[in-house]
């Protein structure tokens, strides 16, 4: 791709422009395959467009983009202002890809995803929503008015302050992003978004089987959750996370077919017997 021109360097119009399309459009064509990684595109596009002046340039600079991306909408406008910086240095013929990029911000958004999901659903809106229905004791309107204008505010420059911190981050860390100290921060933020995932997937994805089998006497011989669990606890949860990855990762399978996949075993397993959805009729 050509270097870009120093007219064509980002000014405060463009990324104010690009932190908008963020935070109107994080969730745009929102899906289970997708997540985010539309609304990221879209933020990205005043970037592209005014670094890269032939379309055939931006076209190419686009597709680091286009991989899944999901992480919290809020705290996760850092990422886009870091990319943003980082996607300057590249377009000015720093040695930074596309793969670099995405590298970057595929290790940034698990663990920004806990700390936001944490600090903004967990902690803010509670706090604001309390605050809200204590003014509305009486069927007063102000509780509501004042959680609109509270969150909105809050949202608003909130986001907007941390994209232009990661816009300014990302200028001074694009040094460290070529050599062997960037290497090392990636190769740490990988891990980090590996213990997450490893961590939701401990807390939150959960198989077991009901299968029993019973003697002439109708008496329970042979319970085989328990064998499992006294075998290898979460056998079955890994397994099937196991099974998933190889699905997407060896077979390429899209996460919508391999949902698909996943319902079809599951109703085969209820009907054998080998699953209990614990539904009575």
């Amino acid at each position: 791709m050509d270097k870009i021109n120093s007219h064509n360097q980002l000014d405060q119009k463009t990324l104010t422009k690009s932190f908008h399309r963020w935070f109107w459009g994080a969730l745009t064509c929102f899906s289970q395959e997708h997540m985010q990684t539309f609304g990221y595109m879209a933020s990205m596009l005043p970037i592209l467009r005014k670094l890269y002046p032939k379309h055939e340039d931006q076209v190419k600079a686009i597709k680091a983009y286009t991989a899944f991306f999901n992480t919290n909408p809020m705290l996760g406008t850092v990422i886009v202002g870091i990319t943003a910086s980082m996607e300057q240095a590249r377009a000015d013929g720093k040695e930074i890809g596309g793969e670099t990029i995405n590298d970057m911000r595929a290790g940034l958004m698990g663990p920004i995803a806990g700390i936001g999901d944490s600090l903004i659903d967990g902690t803010l809106i509670p706090i604001l929503l309390g605050i809200s229905l204590g003014m509305s004791s009486g069927g007063s309107p102000l509780g509501a008015i004042f959680y609109i204008i509270a969150w909105v505010l809050i949202a608003y420059f909130g986001q907007r302050f941390l994209y232009f911190r990661g816009y300014k981050f990302g200028d001074q860390a694009v040094s460290f992003l070529v050599g062997k100290q960037g290497a090392a921060v990636r190769h740490a933020i990988g891990t980090v978004r590996s213990m997450v995932v490893g961590g939701v997937l401990a807390s939150w994805v959960s198989v077991t089987t009901s299968l029993k089998l019973t003697g002439a006497n109708g008496k329970v011989f042979l319970n085989l959750q328990d064998k499992l669990d006294s075998i290898y606890p979460g056998l079955l949860t890994v397994a099937v996370t196991f099974f998933c990855w190889w699905l997407m990762t060896k077979k390429h399978v899209s996460a919508i077919w391999t949902m698909l996949i996943l319902v079809v075993i599951a109703l085969v397993g209820v009907l054998v017997g080998f699953f209990n959805p614990g539904l009575s009729y």
